[in-house]
């Protein structure tokens, strides 16, 4: 029967120890509850955090590609203003020629006038002002 009291005694000891051990792995297990409660979170906020980055960047990209378009069409646009200042460029140099054969027809046609006077002059017998030069 003492043996029997011992075996009895000594199993109560090891529940009460079973029993704390116990305890210990729901206080444990709580904290690794919250600790996954509150990585769970975490994950989410960085999930809706990538998700707006992600949009960010599709939008960003839209955004890249309609000023690429942009500065696409500005640099056409230059081109064409190149073209035309060497259009301008050149119709100034033709303008400037046509002046100059237009001085040279005014020299000639006053020349040919003198000449004609001169001979209107010679056919009238030299009387008259230009006969005096």
């Amino acid at each position: 029967m003492e043996e029997l009291e011992g075996r009895v005694s000594a199993l109560e000891g090891q529940m009460r120890s079973v029993r704390q051990d116990a305890a210990a792995a729901r206080v444990l297990a709580g904290g690794a509850d919250r600790d996954v409660a509150a990585l769970t979170t975490r994950m989410d906020a960085q999930t809706r955090l990538m998700q707006a980055l992600r949009e960010t960047q599709v939008e960003d990209h839209a955004a890249i590609f309609e000023l690429k378009g942009d500065v696409g069409a500005l640099k056409g646009g230059v081109h064409g203003l190149e073209q035309g200042q060497g259009n301008l460029e050149q119709g100034q140099a033709n303008l400037e020629q046509r002046q100059a054969n237009l001085e040279q027809g005014q020299a000639n046609l006053a020349r040919g006038q003198e000449i004609i006077i001169d001979l209107l002059r010679r056919r009238n017998g030299g009387s008259g002002p230009a006969s005096a030069g």
